[in-house]
């Protein structure tokens, strides 16, 4: 498994921006999926005080040296806000979801010096992997993906 993805996953705090209201989105799964998993989970939500009964952050500055790692559930456009977000907070391990990242996205994490994970799912990697995640990633196994 890549170094990068490694520690990502050994990091136990992690900031899920892209939590949205309806409860609808990726990051809401995400969270409670990291949440069931062991994670120490934190919404950011810049408008939302609490969202589904979970306390939410309206940035990255106020999770300031309580997470280890941000995941990023948002369109490409806002990633690159995100990734500046990060950088001045000092969370240097940061995760586009699939569907988040660009290749702008990337060299400005590279850029600012972060570890960057980027076109994965993190249910593949996080532990435990679980249901079709566990299927799926045997797979990339197998065909040298992984």
């Amino acid at each position: 498994m890549d170094q990068t993805i490694e520690t990502f996953v050994q990091n136990k705090r992690i900031a899920v921006v892209g939590f949205s209201r309806s409860g609808k989105k990726f990051g809401n799964m995400a969270y409670k999926e990291l949440k069931e998993r062991g994670y120490q989970v934190y919404a950011v939500h810049p408008q939302a005080e609490q969202v589904e009964g979970e306390k939410c952050y309206p940035n990255l500055a106020a999770l300031r040296g309580m997470v280890d790692g941000v995941l990023m559930c948002v369109p490409p456009k806002r990633t690159v806000e995100v990734l500046r977000e990060a950088a001045e907070a000092g969370i240097r391990n940061v995760w586009m979801q699939q569907g988040s990242e660009s290749a702008d996205a990337v060299r400005l994490g590279q850029e600012l010096g972060l570890q960057v994970v980027s076109g994965k799912c993190i249910l593949m990697y996080a532990p435990p992997v679980r249901s079709f995640h566990g299927f799926h990633r045997f797979v990339m196994k197998l065909i040298g993906q992984l």
